[in-house]
């Protein structure tokens, strides 16, 4: 299977291991099931825009929830909101449910939780529905070079 974010690993020249799913995951919980890992070693990408329309890309593990409050003081903005599906896909070139913070159609600033380094490897959406991939936590971190803070609720 390729997809965009095995495309660009593959340019890249990073080992990973795809991890096919049976149905579409719906939730965090139904892909780590379907990938048959931990949630806690899941990345979740969450797109978030200002209203002047500067986006950034929060990552958090998978059970856990994005604080916009925070991610926004550290941008100064006056708010920011998670974007809109039709947003989502005009940014990053994937559909919701299936951005990773790699192989986006654009660069986009990338701010990870801290709480995502406790893993030596990670899994992250593939681009597509049906699968996820796992791949070292170093080579996450130096592809996408993101910020760190706690922007957790």
């Amino acid at each position: 299977m390729n997809t965009p974010v095995t495309h660009y690993l593959d340019k890249e020249g990073v080992e990973y291991r795809l991890l096919p799913h049976s149905q579409p995951a719906k939730t965090i919980e139904e892909a780590a099931r379907e990938r048959g890992v931990d949630p806690q070693q899941m990345v979740k990408s969450i797109l978030l825009r200002d209203m002047g329309g500067f986006h950034v890309l929060a990552c958090v593990p998978g059970p856990a929830q994005v604080d916009p409050k925070k991610v926004r003081a550290m941008f100064g903005c006056r708010r920011m909101t998670c974007a809109d599906a039709s947003d989502v896909e005009k940014v990053t070139g994937l559909v919701i449910g299936t951005v990773a913070p790699i192989g986006l159609k654009r660069p986009l600033p990338v701010i990870f939780d801290h709480q995502i380094t406790a893993h030596t490897l990670v899994n992250i959406s593939s681009g597509d529905r049906m699968a996820g991939v796992e791949l070292a936590t170093d080579d996450l971190l130096v592809l996408c070079d993101p910020m760190f803070a706690d922007i957790c609720r």
